[in-house]
């Protein structure tokens, strides 16, 4: 997880040169400055789900360190290899995970 954690830091170097915010007095056409607009917010939005995504890996390595790290926060029943192996930094079971997105 710590590798995880190093390149998605990396990661978020990159994506934070796309949120700089677009210079309106640059002499572009009205489009071209539209779609310099788009890239930034589609930028930000990257951002904030790497943002998000760190976050998920502080806890997990947290979680590791307490001895609670592959149990689901909701129910605690233990979270599935194939799921951790894909995310490790899954905070839930696959089912508290369907709950939560039907919810939304």
């Amino acid at each position: 997880m710590e590798a995880l954690r190093r390149e998605i830091q990396g990661s978020m170097e990159t994506a934070r040169s796309g949120t700089r915010p677009v210079d309106l007095g640059l002499p572009i056409g009205r489009l071209s400055r539209m779609d310099a607009m788009q890239q930034q917010h589609m930028a930000q939005a990257g951002v904030s789900a790497l943002e998000r995504r760190l976050n998920q890996i502080a806890s997990a390595l947290a979680a590791v360190a307490s001895g609670t790290y592959g149990f689901c926060r909701r129910c605690e029943e233990p979270i599935g290899y194939k799921r951790l192996k894909a995310g490790p930094e899954t905070p839930s079971c696959l089912r508290c995970q369907a709950e939560s997105e039907k919810r939304r």
